[in-house]
């Protein structure tokens, strides 16, 4: 505290000297407390911008990482480890014959705009998703939905036409978030839900405000923070000048694998290398030539070295894959040396398919970094073993989504699915791969059919060896979870066991 020094000259007397000099001292003191106060807002980075704020109604994934566990709560949910946990409901019992669900709901639960859950909110949520007019996107989940019962506000009760061993994961997934009746209309614009945080505004093309939901049902969930702000920026260089320069206090998924060496020696921030479940695979129109012909397929997996593909497009963070799987899935098996990187061998496959003297097509190519690295990776290597690969730059979301994803016009393309456990994606018809075997279709129909966790996981093994063998797509490698945050913030999940910033439990520190 500053020294004051008494003057006979300011013609003060002793008693407003000693009043001054508390009320001084209270003010200080003041200050001093107000310093220490903990933050109680955060400002969070994210590289693309969500379509919309209802992750029951799209698919992109950055709806959910908005969202998920913020704004939308399901009945079941998925924790930093992947692990299914209660949720809305609260306990649930399963048939001896796995086609019945009889779900126990809290009670209390409140939607933001003062709605209550209960059982008929739930059949509501459930029967939307699966009706005919639906466009969840996860709609299929909910194809072996037989009925939704109510037998009170407290109990749901779901029946299925076949037994769904993942059932209770799927309810976990953004897409089955819970919607109020009311609201579920806007909740594109104007998402409510039930979960720790509301929705406050969205300055398109810049950022997503959410506050604090003090009427929060799990009083020990209640969040921590009063504001979160989601800020979108899509260039590298920016995210790391935001960072640095403490305009952003978190980017938990750095699109820059180059510059995160930048942050070393920052006395402000750290860097986690986390796990997630981003596959980049290039994916191949099997339906047309040449990729109706399995030869191509695998001489093109032959071309490629996972390894320097990774250190050439992502500085050598990633882990390669040998099928359309991560390690942190149950059931794994690494695959990578069915078709190990041998150009020699490529080249002969494709001379006994018929193009010895050459092959040239086309990539379509989203734009974000990893992609267009990739592609150029690619592009070499296949260069090596005489085909020629065209790139084509195409928009992602909107114009990917209408000529790959939804119009099959494309010979090649290259994202990363960010979609926990979503090798079904090849038994899916239609869907943009064109890839049809009835055999690994009936391996998936086993495990829906069981419930055994250690069946599961021996079956998701042999449907991995029968897409790494046919090679629909080419299995390159999982994208790390590089995340860079203030050291003071806690709480942040350093893993990604599904695409999301759970913020309910994030913190600064004291």
């Amino acid at each position: 505290m500053p020294r004051l020094t008494l003057s006979t000259s300011t013609g003060f007397s002793r008693r407003t000297f000693v009043a001054l000099s508390l009320a001084a001292g209270v003010a200080l003191s003041a200050l001093g407390s107000a310093q220490a106060a903990p933050k109680t807002s955060l400002s969070l980075g994210m590289s693309v911008e969500p379509s919309g704020l209802d992750p029951t109604a799209a698919a992109p994934v950055a709806i959910g990482q908005v969202t998920w566990q913020n704004i939308f709560e399901g009945l079941t949910t998925i924790d930093k480890d992947g692990k299914v946990q209660p949720q809305l409901a609260d306990s649930w019992t399963i048939s001896p014959d796995g086609l019945t669900y009889t779900f126990k709901l809290r009670s209390g639960v409140m939607f933001h705009n003062g709605e209550a859950f209960d059982s008929s909110v739930a059949k509501f949520s459930i029967d939307r998703a699966r009706a005919a007019d639906s466009v969840n996107p996860q709609k299929r989940y909910f194809a072996s939905v037989d009925s939704v019962e109510t037998p009170d506000a407290a109990t749901l009760v779901v029946k299925l036409k076949s037994p769904t061993g993942n059932f209770l994961y799927w309810l976990g997934w953004p897409s089955s978030a819970m919607v109020a009746p009311k609201s579920a209309a806007d909740n594109k614009t104007n998402p409510v839900g039930t979960g720790p945080f509301k929705f406050v505004n969205w300055a398109k093309g810049s950022q997503v405000e959410l506050a604090k939901n003090p009427d929060y049902w799990n009083k020990a969930g209640t969040a921590k923070l009063e504001k979160v702000t989601f800020r979108f920026i899509a260039d590298p260089q920016a995210q790391a000048a935001a960072l640095k320069s403490g305009d952003l206090d978190a980017f938990p998924e750095f699109a820059a694998p180059e510059l995160m060496a930048s942050f070393d020696g920052d006395s402000k921030l750290t860097t986690v290398i986390g796990n997630t479940e981003l596959k980049v695979v290039a994916g191949m129109n099997n339906a047309k030539k040449p990729f109706d012909d399995k030869r191509v397929r695998q001489a093109l997996m032959l071309a490629v070295d996972r390894q320097a593909l990774i250190d050439g497009a992502w500085s050598g963070f990633g882990t390669a894959i040998g099928s359309h799987y991560t390690p942190n899935d149950r059931g794994f098996v690494d695959l990578t040396k069915t078709y190990a990187y041998d150009p020699e061998k490529a080249r002969k496959l494709l001379k006994d398919a018929g193009y010895g003297s050459g092959l040239t097509f086309t990539i379509k190519a989203p734009q974000m970094p990893y992609a267009q690295r990739s592609s150029q990776m690619l592009q070499a290597m296949f260069a090596d073993v005489g085909v020629t690969l065209n790139i084509e730059t195409t928009e992602f979301p909107a114009k990917w989504v209408a000529d790959v994803f939804k119009g099959g016009n494309y010979d090649m393309t290259i994202v990363a699915h960010a979609e926990p456990m979503d090798i079904d994606i090849y038994a899916r018809d239609p869907y943009y791969f064109n890839y049809k075997n009835p055999a690994f279709n009936e391996v998936l129909k086993k495990v829906d059919a069981t419930a055994d966790a250690a069946e599961q996981a021996k079956l998701y093994g042999e449907a991995q060896k029968i897409l790494a063998e046919d090679v629909p797509a080419l299995y390159l490698f999982v994208m790390p979870k590089l995340g860079v945050w203030n050291k003071n913030l806690k709480g942040l999940w350093e893993n990604e066991p599904i695409p999301s910033n759970v913020l309910a439990q994030v913190e600064w520190a004291q």
